[in-house]
Formats: structure tokens, C-alpha cells, sequence
């Protein structure tokens, strides 16, 4: 079994006049973040973490900012682009641990909301998905939002049970593949398949 960590990091402004989304979840809040897409800088951050520990590059590599294409754009489609990518590598998440950092909203509240949404977005048990809410003490980020993500997969095995089949199955006698050698050497009758004359005269090539 192989094991990958990835890590994720993201930031946005706050914005009047924008709805704030965070992990999926539309919170009621006078402020939004601003951003190219809905600005769930959570997701983002999530998104990052999977692509980078399968080094699939970063969110920008599959969704540059500067595609009008994303304007607004429903952060989970960054997501569901790489759980396909981390399946294609052949892994799966085991956990994934968030810090969320900002003045306000106030994240302790709704972290248990929240982790049900990205549990459900990830098609993980609630107990795999951690979101802690921190406020920058000491630090000039009044207007921001920070998040910080650490993600870990694990490859993906076969089942036992098809290990199994293919131990067992059925290996060929010497008739079966002589017949099935009588089979292949039979000429076929091909003039049905495909161009059936030439598209040139190969005589006139000079």
C-alpha cells in the first residue's frame, strides 16, 4: 500500500455585496469573499491539497483565473476535477484536516454543518473530514480569510476476490489452443470492412 500527504493553502478578501460561501456551505454573513470564481477559498484549498499529493499541479494549472470561462463558477467542479484526478492515480482519501482562519464569521459554530457538507462532497465518512476555526491573533488580516489543508491517500487495491478469479482461473489444454490457432489461420473474407478500393492509383506516383 502507498501513502500520499497533500498540502493546501488559500486566501480571499471580503467583499460586500457577495453571498459567502465556505466549503460548500452558503453561511449568512453581510460579507462575501471575493474571488474569480465563488471565492470558497475551503474547496480551493481542498482542491489543491488532493491535485498536489498525486502532483497533478494546482487549481490554476486546471482553472487559470484568467479563463472567463470560471467567472462565478461553482467551486465544486474544481473539486469533483480532482477526486477524478486522484482516482485516476489510483487513490482514495483516508482524511483530510482543515484550519480556517479569520475574525469572523465565527467557525466553531458551524463547523459541524460544514463538515457534513464537504464529507458529503467527498463521499467520506464524517469522522475523516476535520475543520478547525482560528482567529489571527497578532496579525493584520482582519479583511482575509486563510485556510490551511492537509490531505492523506492511500492506493487503491484490488479486492481479494479478484486476486482469487484470476489465480483460478481456468488455463487452456493443448486442444482448446490448437483450435483456437485453426480458428485465427482460416482466410476471411475482409472485402466488407473498410475503404474498398484505393483512394489513388499508386501507378501514377512519379
Amino acid at each position: 500500500m502507498s501513502m500520499r500527504i497533500g498540502l493546501g493553502f488559500d486566501s480571499h478578501a471580503f467583499k460586500k455585496g457577495v453571498p459567502l460561501v465556505i466549503g460548500g456551505l452558503h453561511i449568512d454573513h453581510p460579507e462575501g469573499l471575493a474571488g474569480h470564481s465563488d471565492g470558497d477559498l475551503l474547496l480551493h484549498a481542498i482542491t489543491d491539497a488532493l491535485l498536489g499529493a498525486v502532483s497533478a499541479g494546482d487549481i490554476g494549472t486546471f482553472f487559470p483565473p484568467t479563463d472567463p470561462k470560471w467567472k462565478g463558477a461553482d467551486s465544486t467542479v474544481f473539486l469533483n476535477t480532482a477526486l477524478e484526478e486522484i482516482a485516476l492515480a489510483g487513490y482514495k482519501i483516508v482524511n483530510l484536516d482543515c484550519v480556517l482562519i479569520m475574525h469572523r464569521p465565527k467557525i466553531v459554530p458551524i463547523a459541524g454543518e460544514m463538515r457534513e457538507r464537504v464529507a458529503d462532497l467527498l463521499n467520506l465518512d464524517i469522522k475523516c473530514v476535520s475543520i478547525k476555526g482560528k482567529t489571527p491573533e497578532g496579525l493584520t488580516q482582519d479583511g482575509t480569510a486563510v485556510a490551511h489543508v492537509v490531505v492523506l491517500l492511500e492506493s487503491i487495491n484490488l479486492p481479494n476476490e479478484h486476486r482469487k478469479l484470476v489465480l483460478e482461473a481456468d488455463v487452456p489444454n493443448e486442444d482448446e489452443i490448437d483450435a483456437a490457432l485453426a480458428a485465427v489461420s482460416k482466410p476471411r473474407d475482409i472485402t466488407a470492412l473498410g475503404r474498398k478500393l484505393p483512394t489513388f492509383d499508386t501507378g501514377d506516383i512519379t
